[in-house]
């Protein structure tokens, strides 16, 4: 019976949060080792169910990093990355088209409509909802030539909202169309999830990731920290206390706050419904990064 009480408690605890994020769009960057385990994916993606049935605007935008790097590897193709980023060739791009938007795109839609959910897949191949335009890189006043990679400079924002509204869940693979030449380009996955998040001016971004949020120390998950102002996660930064993987990460969080989102969260996308637990519980398991406190 006490076992029966305590789970009424913990749907009491979520009612509250239900009823605030009703009609909130929140964009979930999927990518990295998630999207390796079957197991992982599945309770993240059931998860997304549960949010879009109780009222709130889940928006899915997806990498596919090891995924194309093993076609590439079966094409006899040598990864090449500059700064990070992956460069780009045409037969690197044909590559990137046929993992993103054939495969993981098509197979994530397909894989929430078997748990229950509809969703619409969104890429060049259905709908394109990205727009952008190349980058180049500086180092030492020189250009650095990626290929085809680019920036999203602008967002379907409509296409996006009216399926939300009629209960799909978006699914966006990181590419965008150029606007001046129509090509497409291979963009980084986590900033295409920052412009729909600063685009669709989101509720809250969540970043699934390898490890439980921020840490102050990188190698125990003891250091773990629930929230975090902006200005204390600069903080931490300047003193050396964020790991060097995770200061980008954090970095476009702050971007993100900027821009008009109200809050960004870091979540391990491996536990076990992290993303239930970090959006519908007080406490959370991730780290949520806000603009200052009250």
């Amino acid at each position: 019976m006490q076992e029966a009480i305590q789970k009424a408690d913990v749907l009491i605890e979520a009612l509250g949060w239900i009823r605030r994020f009703r009609d909130k769009v929140t964009v979930i960057k999927l990518g990295g080792s998630i999207m390796e385990d079957e197991d992982a994916l599945r309770y993240v993606l059931l998860d997304l169910v549960f949010m879009e049935t109780v009222g709130m605007h889940p928006v899915v935008v997806h990498g596919g990093g090891a995924a194309i790097s093993r076609a590439m590897d079966a094409a006899g193709i040598a990864p090449n990355f500059i700064q990070g980023r992956r460069y780009t060739d045409e037969a690197t791009l044909e590559i990137v088209k046929r993992v993103l938007a054939e495969e993981t795109n098509t197979q994530l839609a397909q894989k929430i409509v078997d748990l229950g959910g509809c969703a619409t897949n969104l890429s060049h191949q259905t709908t394109n909802v990205l727009f952008g335009k190349k980058i180049q890189l500086e180092s030492d006043g020189e250009t650095l030539d990626l290929g085809h990679v680019g920036r999203v400079t602008r967002v379907d924002c409509e296409t996006i909202i009216d399926l939300c509204d009629r209960g799909h869940i978006p699914i966006i693979p990181s590419m965008c169309q150029e606007e001046s030449t129509g090509n497409l380009l291979n963009v980084n996955a986590d900033t295409a999830a920052t412009s729909v998040a600063q685009a669709l001016k989101a509720e809250k971004l969540v970043y699934l990731s390898d490890v439980n949020g921020v840490r102050r120390d990188k190698d125990d998950p003891d250091t773990h920290i629930h929230s975090l102002s902006a200005d204390e996660a600069r903080q931490l930064i300047q003193d050396g206390n964020i790991s060097t993987g995770m200061i980008p990460k954090v970095e476009a969080c702050l971007e993100t706050l900027e821009r008009g989102v109200k809050k960004v969260h870091i979540v391990d996308g491996g536990l076990r419904h992290s993303l239930l637990l970090e959006v519908y519980t007080t406490l959370g398991v991730g780290t949520e990064i806000i603009h200052r406190r009250r």
